[in-house]
This record gives structure tokens, C-alpha cells and sequence, in this order.
């Protein structure tokens, strides 16, 4: 591949030569749409003849979509499946951080699913959750809806399942009234609460497909469950999943990691921004940060609203309920603090 540059009146044009047609035609995309993906995330304007490229615009810009590209084009060399959300995700990974190698993130295979689909980590920070899943027993996860929490955690617990790392997976959450009340709810109490475990159902549907996700629920070597089940319990030889921690209140926090036993490993999400605990309660997973962090063993992962893997628009959404609350606080005199969840910390 070969780069060349020419500066004028602070405009960069830049040349890229991809020699690879194959690797360069998956690339390039139908019609050209992954470029036009490149343009719109970066700002450049890019010219297309043959396997020549012809980059346009700000020093930086052009830079950011040069690197973009180029990494890419080695990914897709490597076999790696290149789709129009990875884009978007490189993007937003080198714009904040120009000397990440994105294979190292992009090619840190998960888990395949039933569907042949890679489950990766798509930024810098959900790297270091999937790194800290592997080394430590218990790790938190926390931050904004959208970031991976939940997702990587059961793609990590189905590995480690398929691997014989583990003998069996235990997912559990909070049965926790957002705003409605559960007693309304039609059905008896299982009926009740599956609305709530809804969503791990979904992640266990999506990496192993609905008829063997039911099997291994079936047999008990899956186990999904309202967080009240495990009181009195020892998970020995388990990947254990706590979800919606921010609704735990400090009695149930203690009582699920003290469950932990031998050969076990225990992942906690939560978004501390999004508590539907009744009155002055205190969430057990804002008191844990406070008590448990520092504690060897224990690893505390926080996203921000840029890991943001869903729709577009939810990153536009989470910001603009931020700039709103900051309105409001200003409006009533005070200052508005910052929330560890949206706060990017190196861990």
C-alpha cells in the first residue's frame, strides 16, 4: 500500500494505494458505502478509482480516516469480517485514542455465535472489561445503557461454559418495580418476574440459539433467576452474572458476592444513573464501589457514553439527558456532579 501527501492552506490530500483487490473491494463496501461511512464519521471527502483513494480535508481529519482505513484493510486481510458498524466503531476508537491498534481490540474473539456472528469488543474500554473478566473473579461493570455490559458478560459466560472452564451459568437480576407495579402483572410469580429476565433470555437466545439456549435451561446447567433465589446458596464451579446492580439495595449486594464459592466467577452490572430503588435506599452497587474497590481480586470497569454500541442515537440520547440535568441543576443554583458512570477512566 502506498501513502502520499500533499498539504495546501491547511487542506491535506492524501493518496492511498491498496493492492489487495479482493481485501480492497470488501472494503470499499457495496457502492462504495463503507467509504461514504468514513466521510460522514470524518468529515474528508474520498475519491475512488480502481484501488486508488483519493482523501481530502483537514490535516486531522484525513489522518483519523487514512488510519481508519489502512487498519481496516489489514483486518479484512486477516479474515476478519468487516461490517458498517465497525466503521463507526474505529472511528470513534482511534479519534480518541490515534495509537490503539484495532486488531488488537477487533480480533479478540469472544465467542461465535449460533449464527457465525464474531461477539468482540468494539472499544478501547470494553477491551479492558473482557481482559479483566479473564484475570480477576469478581468485576464490576458499569456505566450507560448500550455499552456492552450485560452482552460481553454472557458472550464471556458461554465461553467459558463451552471451554469447561465452568460447570454452569447463573444469571440473575434485581426484580425491581421500574415505575410499575408488579402485583398488576397477569400471571403467577414466575409469569411475574420473566418479564424482568426478559433481556438476559435475549443474550442467551442470540449466542446460542433459542432451542439450545432452552435445552441447557431445561437440564439446570443454565439457571435464570430473580436475585431473591440465590439467598442461602453456594455457586461453587459457576459463571455468575448479577444484572441491573444499581436496583440492589446493600443487604442483597453482600448476600449475592458472599454466594461466590470455589471455581467461580462472578461479573456485576449496572448503570448508577438509572436507580429504581423506592425512596432514600441506598443502591447496593453505589456503596460497593465505595467499600470494595482496591480490594485484589476485585476489578471495577466503568464505560462512558462514547462505548455506546447501540443505535446512533443513544449516544445522542444519554448526552442529551446530561445537558438537561446540568440545566437544571443550574437552574437551581447548585452544581451538577459528575457521575462515575459516564466518567472514562484507564483501568
Amino acid at each position: 500500500m502506498k501513502i502520499t501527501a500533499t498539504p495546501k492552506n491547511n487542506q491535506t490530500t492524501r493518496n492511498l494505494d491498496f493492492s489487495d483487490n479482493a481485501a480492497a473491494q470488501v472494503l470499499f463496501g457495496d457502492l462504495n458505502r463503507n467509504l461514504q461511512t468514513v466521510e460522514q464519521a470524518t468529515g474528508v471527502s474520498i475519491h475512488a478509482r480502481g484501488n486508488l483513494l483519493q482523501v481530502k480535508g483537514r490535516s486531522h481529519a484525513v489522518g483519523l480516516a487514512a488510519s481508519v482505513l489502512e487498519q481496516l484493510y489489514e483486518l479484512i486481510r486477516k479474515g476478519y469480517p468487516i461490517f458498517t458498524q465497525d466503521i463507526a466503531f474505529g472511528v470513534k476508537i482511534l479519534e480518541s485514542s490515534p495509537r490503539t491498534q484495532l486488531e488488537e481490540i477487533f480480533l479478540d474473539k469472544v465467542y461465535i455465535t449460533s449464527r457465525n456472528r464474531v461477539v468482540s469488543p468494539k472499544s478501547v474500554n470494553q477491551k479492558r472489561y473482557i481482559e479483566a473478566i479473564r484475570h480477576n473473579d469478581i468485576v464490576f461493570g458499569i456505566g450507560p445503557a448500550g455499552t456492552g455490559k450485560t452482552y460481553l458478560a454472557v458472550a464471556m459466560a458461554v465461553s467459558a461454559l463451552a471451554s469447561e472452564q465452568v460447570r454452569s451459568i447463573i444469571l440473575t437480576r434485581p426484580a425491581v418495580e421500574a415505575g410499575e407495579k408488579l402485583g398488576f402483572l397477569p400471571g403467577d410469580m414466575a409469569q411475574k418476574v420473566d418479564p424482568y429476565l426478559r433481556p438476559l433470555y435475549d443474550a442467551l437466545n442470540d449466542m446460542l440459539g433459542q432451542d439450545k439456549a432452552q435445552e441447557l435451561v431445561e437440564r439446570g446447567i443454565i439457571e435464570i433467576a430473580p436475585l431473591a433465589f440465590m439467598r442461602g446458596r453456594t455457586l461453587n464451579n459457576a459463571f455468575i452474572i448479577l444484572d441491573e446492580a444499581q436496583n440492589t439495595t446493600r443487604e442483597q449486594m453482600k448476600m449475592f458476592l458472599t454466594r461466590i464459592g470455589f471455581d467461580s466467577k462472578a461479573v456485576v452490572t449496572g448503570d448508577i444513573t438509572q436507580i429504581d430503588l423506592p425512596g432514600s435506599t441506598r443502591s447496593g452497587l453505589v456503596e460497593a464501589q465505595n467499600i470494595l474497590e482496591g480490594i485484589r481480586g476485585i476489578h471495577f470497569s466503568r464505560f462512558a457514553k462514547s462505548d455506546v454500541v447501540r443505535h446512533p442515537l443513544v449516544q445522542e440520547i444519554i448526552q442529551a439527558y446530561e445537558d438537561q440535568e446540568v440545566r437544571v441543576a443550574a437552574r437551581s443554583g447548585r452544581k451538577k456532579e459528575k457521575k462515575p458512570s459516564t466518567i472514562l477512566r484507564a483501568e
